[in-house]
C-alpha cells in the first residue's frame, strides 16, 4: 500500500533520545515507525530522522515530528509519498541484524539470513524500545552471554523496563528452565512484548520456561514482589531511575544474585555504580559500547534480600 515519509536532520543526541525513549507518537492507534541514521560517518554529529506513516501525515503529525529534532527549528521537513510497497519492510531496510555473543537479532526482512550457530530473535521496529540496534540493548545481550559462558545458573529472572521483551526472551533462551518476568511502566510495551513472544515462540506464563508480562512502575507491583527474590535482574532504563530504584532493586535481589544495568552514559557509570555499592553490591565486569556503559554487579552473600 502507499505510505508517507517525513525526514528531518538532527543531532546525534537527538537521534539517541528517539532510539532510547518513548516518542509522543506512542499513544496513537497507528503510530509511525521512527528511524534514525548517520548519513555520513565523517560528520558524526549530523544525523537524520525518518518517520514512516501509513497515511498522509497531517499538520499536527508534522508539528509533532518536528519536536523530535529541536536543532532543526526553522527548517522545513521533507514530506514525500512513497511507492506502493510494504511500508513496514521499507522502514526496516536500514536495520541490519545485530550479532551480540551467540544472539542474532533481526527484523522480518532478514529472517532467511540467520547463522546456523546463532540464537535468533526476531523483533520488529515499531512501538517500543529495544530492537537490539541501540548500544545499551546490544551490551545487555553481550553481558548475559558472558554470564552464561561463566556457567552461572539462574532460576528466577526479571527484565525491568522490558520494552519489546527482547532481553527477557534472550534470558530464557540462555536459561530455558528459569522463570522469567518482564515488566514495563508502559502498557504498549507489554502489548508489543506479548506480540513478540508469539513471533519468537516464547511461552507466556508464570511457570518454569515461561515469561510473565507485567505492567508495573519500577518495582512497585504485587506480582514483582511475590516473585522475589530474583537471582538475575536486567534493567536497561536510564541512569536517574536506576539510581532512584537502587534500594528496591537490591532488596529484590537474592544474596549472590547478579544485576545487569544499562541505559547510562559512560559519564554516569560512576554514580550508578556508587548507588548500588551503597546497597551491598560489588562490581563484576563492565562493557562499554560507544558512549554507553553496561554494568554487571553481584550482591554480597552476607546480606539478605529483605
Amino acid at each position: 500500500m502507499s505510505s508517507w515519509k517525513i525526514t528531518l536532520p538532527c543531532t546525534k543526541a537527538e537521534a539517541e533520545a528517539v532510539e532510547r525513549e518513548e516518542t509522543p507518537f506512542a499513544t496513537l492507534d497507528n503510530p509511525p515507525v521512527i528511524m534514525s541514521s548517520e548519513p555520513d560517518e565523517t560528520r558524526p554529529d549530523e544525523w537524520r530522522l525518518d518517520g514512516y506513516f501509513e497515511e498522509e501525515p497531517t499538520a499536527d503529525d508534522i508539528a509533532l515530528f518536528r519536536t523530535l529534532a529541536p536543532s532543526s527549528a526553522g527548517m522545513d521537513p521533507v514530506v514525500e509519498q512513497l511507492p506502493e510497497e510494504d511500508w513496514v519492510t521499507l522502514s526496516q531496510q536500514g536495520l541490519e541484524p545485530i550479532r551480540a555473543g551467540r544472539f542474532f537479532v533481526h527484523t522480518p526482512a532478514h529472517r532467511d539470513n540467520v547463522p546456523a550457530d546463532a540464537i535468533a530473535l526476531e523483533i520488529d521496529a515499531g512501538r517500543a524500545f529495544g530492537t537490539g540496534q541501540h548500544e545499551t540493548t546490544t551490551g545487555c545481550l553481550m553481558a548475559a552471554d558472558r554470564l552464561k559462558e561463566q556457567a552461572i545458573r539462574f532460576d528466577n529472572i526479571l527484565d525491568l523496563g522490558t520494552g519489546t521483551g527482547l532481553l527477557a526472551f534472550a534470558a530464557l533462551k540462555l536459561w530455558p528452565d528459569a522463570k522469567v518476568a518482564a515488566s514495563d511502566i508502559d502498557p504498549v510495551s507489554i502489548e508489543v512484548s506479548d506480540e513478540n513472544a508469539g513471533i519468537n515462540s516464547i511461552p507466556v506464563g508464570t511457570g518454569k520456561g515461561e515469561v510473565e508480562l507485567i505492567v508495573a512502575p519500577g518495582m512497585e507491583h504485587a506480582r514483582l514482589a511475590a516473585r522475589a527474590p530474583y537471582d538475575l535482574i536486567i534493567a536497561n532504563i536510564l541512569a536517574g531511575p536506576l539510581i532512584e530504584l537502587a534500594p528496591s532493586v537490591a532488596d529484590a535481589l537474592a544474596p549472590g544474585g547478579r544485576l545487569i544495568l544499562a541505559g547510562l552514559l559512560n559519564t554516569q557509570a560512576e554514580a550508578v555504580t556508587a548507588a548500588y555499592r551503597r546497597q551491598g553490591l560489588m562490581g563484576s565486569f563492565d562493557i562499554v559500547r560507544g558512549d554507553w556503559t553496561i554494568l554487571t554487579m553481584r550482591k554480597r552473600k552476607a546480606l539478605g534480600w529483605q
